[in-house]
């Protein structure tokens, strides 16, 4: 009697995992089509105007400015960690083929910076192994720089950052201004919180790499301002004093918070700095190899519903603002007039 119990327990065991697997595939495959989002992406001429400062998206919140003389790397997220990796909190460790190909495919061999925006694995997992490469400064916060010291960067190349103070690299100028990383986690909460306090050496699970303080990066030129906002967290009044011309928008998980804070955010970040184009970024799957774009998957952030929702802001308060989805590795004139091709 005890083991036909057993054993139909066992079945029913069984058949609710099958069942749950099937669940959890589906809401995984189930991912907006980037093409019938309505956004257009930039021409791939417009970069062909000499003496531009272009911007190359790499995936995620990597973006590359360059003005000719000088590149500034924002992030630099290249190792991609499997999702399997994430949920099981596998130790992971830098990807040395794919940072070797990224940095001669995208040639980057005049580094002067480079800029996380926090120090979450998806944003500053290879900040070191890319410093090591390079004769770059890294710019970051204490968390950002534990990083580098585990992979062994040479302190003269570290550079803790202080908040509202202007960096210059070549014609760049660069500030970061504190901001908050999306509340997304559990119950409101950020992931991976926290500082990293000591040196952080590879292979670590993927919530060793704790947020470490989040920031908005304004970047100005002779030529223009751009904003890179890493995360979709509010940043209080910190903007409240800029003007710029470019914003790269974070949207990861931002569907999940609501439409009233969406709407909080788009007022902080684009109808307060006055941007008349908006590139959104972080609405990729960043547990996909480099270089392959899908978007994340819809429960965890419909990036459908935050497209409709962004149009519908721009046309209330920002009529002369261009929303455009940037296309992976094509350098884009953000300071030329935007020419963008059809919709995506």
């Amino acid at each position: 009697m005890w083991k036909g119990r057993a054993q139909w327990a066992l079945v029913l065991t069984t058949i609710l995992f099958v069942v749950m697997a099937a669940f959890l595939f589906t809401l995984w495959r189930d991912r907006p089509d980037l093409q019938a989002l309505g956004w257009p992406t930039p021409d791939v001429t417009s970069a062909s105007t000499a003496d531009q400062v272009t911007v190359t998206w790499l995936g995620v919140t990597t973006l590359l400015f360059d003005d000719g003389e000088t590149q500034l790397l924002i992030d630099g997220f290249f190792s991609r960690p499997s999702l399997g990796d994430i949920l099981f909190g596998r130790p992971v460790t830098n990807d040395a083929a794919t940072i070797n190909y990224a940095l001669n495919e995208y040639g980057m061999r005049r580094l002067a910076a480079i800029i996380p925006t926090h120090s979450h694995f998806d944003h500053a997992m290879d900040v070191g192994a890319l410093a090591n490469r390079s004769s770059a400064s890294l710019l970051g916060s204490n968390s950002t720089l534990a990083i580098a010291r585990g992979a062994g960067v040479p302190e003269d190349q570290l550079t803790p950052v202080s908040v509202g103070q202007r960096y210059e690299f070549g014609d760049f100028g660069v500030t970061l201004l504190p901001s908050s990383h999306a509340p997304i986690g559990w119950s409101g909460s950020v992931p991976y919180a926290g500082t990293i306090d000591a040196p952080l050496t590879f292979p670590q699970p993927v919530s060793s790499m704790r947020e470490g303080g989040s920031y908005s990066v304004v970047i100005d030129h002779p030529q223009g301002t751009a904003i890179v906002q890493g995360s979709a967290g509010l940043p209080d009044g910190a903007l409240a004093d800029i003007t710029a011309d470019v914003l790269f928008m974070s949207v990861g998980g931002l569907e999940t918070l609501g439409k009233n804070y969406v709407e909080q955010y788009w007022q902080l970040v684009v109808t307060s700095t006055g941007v008349r184009v908006v590139y959104p970024v972080h609405f990729d799957d960043f547990t996909q190899p480099f270089g392959d774009v899908v978007a994340a998957p819809r429960f965890t952030g419909d990036l459908d519903r935050t497209a409709a929702w962004f149009n519908a802001l721009r046309d209330l308060w920002d009529t002369d603002t261009k929303l455009i989805l940037p296309a992976f590795g094509v350098p884009i004139a953000i300071y030329a007039e935007p020419e963008p091709s059809a919709a995506t």
